[in-house]
């Protein structure tokens, strides 16, 4: 049986585990929303979702509490998106579970998280002793949260997407830190910034501004919203190259920062932003 949003952990009233427990990880399958946008066959775009976890923690072979920070990597194309709460659960598992060495926690994170999102997913542990060495950073680009412009629908309207017609193509690179949705099942906000770089015809900055907003009050997770926006641009404005990334705030312990592109650029920096 194919697992739904609402059969998730989201919610209900959970009980920590603190010995390892994989099958606490709620994998959702990502078609089940693609098929909304009419995504059939191949993807328009590839990307990845990173997720930092700030809550980890487990015992050495003599009972001593480590803790560190750890990055995955999931790529968009795995079947499965990961319920954020599961995640956060299973992740507490380790709390009270004794390992030999940094190399066997990764080593679990690895064949769990990959076996939940159905295809090989990156895991980069972050020892204390190398918390020093994380960088904090914001998405470059031309902020359209400068626009003083007038708002009244907060729900999503791909037709406030226009590009200019007949005009040579631009390069730009555009932010907003006023993305907020809510969660798909309990209606919590989650608030983000999102970087578009495109390459095409000059797309409207008030409309895309107002475009963004119009998630204020749509519930969807961090996965599909960008997805959305990215099918939004290229159906509305037909960029020849396009490319979106979403910092999300963290919640549980965990944020989710998804990138869509559809040209070959280098993968975005993990830098946490200040309201991270």
């Amino acid at each position: 049986m194919t697992n739904t949003p609402d059969q998730s952990p989201l919610g209900k009233t959970s009980a920590y585990q603190s010995q390892y427990a994989p099958e606490l990880l709620f994998p959702i399958a990502r078609q089940q929303k693609r098929d909304e946008l009419q995504l059939t066959g191949a993807l328009p775009f590839f990307g990845v979702d990173i997720w930092n976890g700030y809550e980890l923690s487990w015992l050495n072979m003599r009972g001593k509490p480590q803790v560190a920070i750890a990055t995955f990597t999931v790529p968009a194309d795995s079947p499965n998106i990961i319920e954020s709460k599961s995640f956060k659960l299973y992740l507490n598992s380790f709390n009270q579970t004794r390992l030999a060495n940094q190399e066997a926690l990764v080593e679990l994170l690895r064949e769990d998280v990959s076996a939940a999102a159905g295809a090989p997913v990156s895991v980069v542990v972050t020892m204390q002793e190398d918390f020093g060495r994380l960088k904090m950073g914001e998405l470059d680009g031309l902020l359209l949260d400068r626009l003083d412009i007038e708002v009244d629908h907060y729900s999503p309207s791909p037709a406030l997407l226009k590009a200019t017609r007949g005009q040579p193509p631009v390069e730009e690179t555009l932010v907003s830190h006023l993305l907020k949705s809510n969660c798909l099942v309990t209606g919590q906000p989650d608030w983000g910034s999102v970087q578009i770089h495109y390459i095409g015809q000059q797309i409207d900055q008030e409309g895309l501004l107002k475009y963004l907003i119009g998630f204020r009050e749509h519930n969807e997770f961090h996965e599909q919203c960008v997805e959305r926006i990215f099918v939004d641009i290229m159906r509305q404005c037909a960029p020849q190259k396009l490319a979106v990334y979403a910092r999300y705030t963290r919640r549980g312990g965990l944020d989710i920062n998804p990138w869509r592109a559809n040209f070959s650029t280098s993968r975005p920096p993990n830098l946490r932003g200040a309201r991270q």
